[in-house]
């Protein structure tokens, strides 16, 4: 009996980083769902954030602002959990190849990219599910699909058209996912370290101060990414039947020859409105985890 208490021990400890960061990004869904559900609606042009929450709760409910809880959270017992216990695993990896010293800022950004290409490849299939759930009410009536949750969702797609596409979209999701958790992921740990070892912080601020950090440069990493995807997924064919752009290559091509780099960040206010709250209740929710599990002794 005692030799299993190691391997049951090593378990634990390996996974921990996985269940901590799902039940962190899960939780922090619960808080964040309202605003992503208004987030869509706009992106799908009904109109402002209070014209949007307005007619929804008219017209909806209360609960319409959950419409898709179940494939945002599993969206992130999938993504979420892969990203930042892949992450946490990496780091811990390289800091130990680094003889316990502090890992410099390009190995983090490294780990964060791994994590997040990883996340996504496991995420990409929920948030398919999520998206579709979320503007099923912006269809026509005879186009909705009418989904009632998120396992209905990936069964219909399975059934209706194949399980690869499951992973429609995918590689644009996965290049700006490897962005936004180079930049939460690396930023988080920089900061941590920063506010701890330089200004000499309390334990709240630090996380909510790293939180904050980290949820800006999740946003600044990833819009750049984000714009491109959207100009692609948007753009129409002129009167001869050609694109603008032949490809997200060519779209970043263009757009910094003709308007330069800082066309890339329009809209940042709003798309860092949009991505900074879940990235800080994450890192609020898991810290808030990882004291209880101290408090129990695991």
């Amino acid at each position: 009996m005692a030799s299993e208490k190691p391997v049951s021990s090593k378990v634990w400890s390996t996974s921990k980083p996985f269940l901590n960061g799902g039940l962190s990004g899960m939780l922090a869904t619960c808080v964040i769902q309202p605003v992503d559900m208004v987030k869509v609606r706009m992106q799908l042009g009904q109109g402002s954030a209070v014209h949007v929450s307005k007619t929804m709760l008219q017209t909806e409910g209360m609960g319409a602002f959950y419409k898709g809880l179940s494939a945002g959270l599993l969206r992130q017992a999938t993504y979420t959990t892969a990203r930042l216990g892949t992450f946490r695993i990496l780091t811990t990896k390289a800091t130990q190849a680094n003889d316990g010293k502090p890992l410099p800022l390009y190995q983090k950004a490294l780990c964060g990219l791994t994590a997040g290409a990883i996340g996504a490849c496991f995420g990409n299939p929920a948030d398919l599910a999520l998206i579709r759930m979320q503007a099923d009410n912006t269809l026509p009536a005879a186009q909705r699909r009418n989904y009632r949750n998120a396992f209905h969702a990936l069964y219909r797609i399975v059934g209706d058209e194949g399980v690869l596409s499951l992973w429609k979209g995918a590689g644009p999701t996965v290049v700006r996912a490897m962005a936004l958790n180079m930049g939460m992921l690396a930023s988080y740990d920089q900061s941590v370290e920063f506010f701890r070892d330089t200004l000499n912080l309390s334990e709240a601020p630090i996380v909510i101060g790293a939180s904050a950090v980290s949820g800006f440069f999740a946003s600044a990493c990833s819009l750049p990414f984000d714009y491109v995807k959207t100009q692609i997924q948007k753009m129409q064919p002129d009167e001869t039947g050609k694109y603008p752009f032949s490809g997200p290559l060519d779209c970043a091509a263009k757009t910094l020859k003709a308007h330069g780099p800082l066309r890339f960040y329009t809209g940042f206010g709003v798309y860092c409105f949009r991505i900074a709250p879940h990235v800080m209740m994450t890192w609020i929710f898991l810290n808030q985890i990882q004291k209880l599990e101290k408090n129990a002794g695991l």
